[in-house]
Parts: structure tokens; sequence; C-alpha cells
């Protein structure tokens, strides 16, 4: 059977072009399944819950919702009246024990002067104990006092970190109770990625590995490395159920899924015009680790 040059040809293209797309179509299929990548990424960073430490209505407060604050800024004033009254009070109580201290000492100190011939054994040990008494009533007026100024001091609620004001409800007049959250500031030096890769990737991950994380809607990528990886996630059948045994759900093998590992990601560098805000979702690929530029 003869065939003609074009016929030969068009078969080498063609075979040329199957080839291609089986070599092609077997390297994104050994990069879909082995290449360390997802698109299953989330944008964190820590929440500090804001709560005062005394009680009192919130007479003045001096942030709006998502405003930045540095660490240090006035977010809220609780009442300092009854406050400052108190530590007045303290005060005062101080210099009124500072006074009795100071009258008990002189008079013991006359008494020791006098000797036994003039005053009894029993009252030179009476004047001791009541400056004894008198130097504990000014040390514990002192403490009282140092307390009542640190209760001051807190009427004044300073931000901890540099951070935005988020999800802001707390209104003047509302009443702070300690330990009860009145509004939250996210840390802007907190911000981090976690990836949730499949556990088949986890052999090919490494801690240090160079991260490429493309946030969702935005150009720039963000860079960063692999920081490190969970050592434990939740097992849906390790709760109990009747008389303590584990809850197993049927699991058929042809259909069964990879786990997904949370591996978090130090954001390295943003490029500038790129807000980073956390729950974003994003794509992240790795790569070997970038050498430094001596």
């Amino acid at each position: 059977m003869n065939i003609d040059r074009p016929s030969l040809q068009r078969m080498g293209r063609t075979a040329v072009v199957v080839t291609l797309a089986v070599i092609l179509g077997w390297a994104l299929w050994w990069h879909y399944m082995r290449s360390p990548w997802t698109r299953d990424g989330r944008v964190r960073a820590e929440l500090v819950d804001i709560a005062a430490e005394i009680s009192g209505k919130v007479v003045d407060l001096k942030v709006i919702d998502n405003q930045f604050v540095n660490k240090g800024d006035v977010l809220f004033v609780v009442d300092p009246d009854d406050y400052r009254l108190a530590l007045e009070q303290a005060k005062a109580n101080v210099e009124s024990t500072a006074l009795n201290l100071k009258i008990q000492t002189e008079d013991a100190a006359r008494r020791q002067k006098l000797g036994a011939e003039a005053v009894s054994t029993e009252e030179i040990h009476t004047s001791e104990n009541a400056v004894a008494v008198a130097k504990a009533a000014y040390q514990q007026a002192v403490a009282a006092r140092d307390v009542a100024k640190i209760n001051f001091e807190r009427t004044n609620v300073y931000s901890p970190v540099n951070g935005y004001v988020t999800n802001l409800h707390l209104r003047i007049g509302d009443y702070a109770t300690p330990g009860v959250t009145k509004l939250s500031v996210l840390d802007s030096d907190s911000f981090w990625i976690v990836g949730y890769f499949e556990e088949t990737k986890l052999p090919y991950i490494h801690e240090g590995d160079f991260a490429r994380v493309k946030l969702m809607g935005v150009g720039p990528e963000v860079e960063g490395h692999v920081e490190s990886f969970s050592r434990g996630i939740a097992d849906a059948n390790a709760g109990g159920m009747g008389q303590g045994l584990a809850n197993v759900d049927p699991i058929f093998t042809w259909v069964r899924l990879a786990q997904r590992i949370p591996v978090r990601i130090h954001i390295d560098r943003v490029p500038d015009g790129v807000k980073v805000v956390a729950g974003q979702t994003c794509t992240i690929v790795l790569e070997p680790p970038r050498k430094t530029m001596p």
C-alpha cells in the first residue's frame, strides 16, 4: 500500500499533536495529584476582645467602627467620678495613718528614754505595740491608695495592640462590667494564611517552602513561606454513642476523600495596593525555598 508524501506528513503531525496532548495531560494530572497546592486557603488574624477592668457607665467613646488604632490609644472611658473620689479618700487616709504612726512612734521613743524608773515595762511594751499597729494601718492605707489609683487609671480603656476596631456596637451610656467584652480590635500585626492541603500532598510540604498566594479577586500575589502544619484534626468518628462505641460512618473506597490538613503560611510580602482582610479566600501554591540574594 503506497502512501503519498502529504499523507505521511499529516500522519506525522497528528502523531506529534497526540503525543504532546498525552504528555501535557499527564503533566497536568501529576501537577494536580502530586504538587502541593490548594484553592482552599483563608486569611486569618488574631482578634483581641476588649473589656473594662472596672464597672461603670461609658461616658466617652474615642473610636468608630473599622478605625485603625495604635497600641496605647484610648478606646473608651468609664465614668471616673466615683473612682476619683475613692482615690482622694484613700490619699487622705494615708495622710491620717501616717500622722498617727508619727505620733505613736514619738510617744514610744519618749517612754523608752524615760526608762523603767519613770514608766512601767508594761507601758513601754504597750507603746511599742501601738507603733506596730499604726505601722500596719499605714501600710494598709498605702495599699488601698495604690488600688484606688489603679482603678482610677482603668477608667481609660486602652488598645493593647495595633489594629482595627471591628464590629463596633458600644455606645455612650452603655454599662461596662469587668470582664465583659465591649468591643474588639483585629491585631494588624498578626495576619497569617492557613491552607487546607489534602493529606496525600503532605509528603511534598516542608517548613520553609515558598508560598505564592493568590487572593480571590486580587491581581498581585502575596508571598510567604510555610511556617508549620497542624499535627491533628478533629475526627468525626471518635464521638461516642450509646454504650460509648464509636460511630463510624460508612466509607466506600471508590469515593473516599482525602482529609485536609491545615498548613500555616507566614506572610512575607504584601504588594502595594493589596488589602489583606481576615476571612478572605485564596489559592496557595508551594515551591521549594527561594535563596535570598546577598
